[in-house]
């Protein structure tokens, strides 16, 4: 099944290459598009079209407001990540989102803290948490990327990670940075690692192009791998699927 997604930098909903994301870097970020509208009207259109279970994500600060503006458009609809930690995780499910995403918050120089993982599920609740596994290639194997996606951990996305953590979580998220925002075409082994080895709900969202990447995730996925497209989506200034393909495709899915 598809998901949506809005992806907000400076309060504006972009595109944006993943890992060009570098708050050093004097050029800023690689951007694929700039929207003319606000993040409500996104929300607004997956409401429309009852599209449940897309993420919010914001990319650094001064994104609040146009996080807040999405949620209450579409309230319980869109899960919400970037910045989140166990002391407002309960304040942005109170301003609508059906889940909280976090990262970065549950690992700490570089390695997975349980400490801080336990006290954000008891903040929220398991039932309300999914952890963004956001992960890029290094030797060969898959490794969460925290801040941004700048910084690697030393936490491999592996059948063991996948089962130790999903009792803590209700979904994950897994962005592969090293294709997203390319529109080259989607990282078929993790979405095969997640098929085989993961117990509860996933998406995964990098590379995407067409409707054809949709098909095989359903397909390599047996249907228990949801996707994001991004910028290879027509709302989003892309050409290789349209926003109502998708709409459709869903609906002829739905049991």
């Amino acid at each position: 099944m598809f998901r949506p997604c809005i992806d907000l930098h400076n309060g504006k909903v972009k595109q944006i290459v993943g890992g060009s994301l570098n708050e050093d870097a004097e050029e800023g970020p690689r951007e694929n598009f700039v929207s003319e509208r606000p993040s409500f009207w996104y929300a607004e259109l997956y409401r429309r079209d009852a599209l449940k279970g897309g993420h919010v994500i914001k990319l650094g600060p001064n994104n609040d407001a146009a996080a807040a503006e999405a949620l209450k458009a579409w309230p319980g609809g869109l899960q919400i990540g970037g910045g989140i930690t166990d002391e407002n995780a309960s304040q942005w499910l109170d301003h609508g989102a059906s889940h909280v995403i976090v990262t970065s918050f549950v690992f700490r120089d570089g390695r997975l803290d349980l400490d801080r993982l336990a006290s954000l599920k008891q903040a929220v609740g398991r039932e309300r948490l999914v952890l963004d596994l956001s992960c890029r290639i290094r030797d060969g194997r898959y490794f969460v990327c925290t801040d941004r996606w700048q910084k690697f951990t030393d936490l491999e996305v592996n059948r063991e990670t996948l089962e130790l953590l999903s009792s803590h979580c209700a979904e994950f998220l897994v962005h592969a940075v090293d294709v997203e925002g390319l529109c080259q075409g989607i990282d078929l082994r993790i979405v095969e690692l997640l098929s085989e080895a993961c117990p509860i709900p996933a998406t995964y969202a990098g590379g995407a192009r067409s409707l054809e990447d949709l098909q095989k995730v359903t397909e390599v996925g047996r249907g228990r791998i949801d996707l994001t497209i991004g910028s290879a989506l027509d709302i989003f200034g892309g050409n290789g699927v349209t926003y109502e393909e998708v709409v459709t495709y869903n609906r002829e899915q739905a049991p």
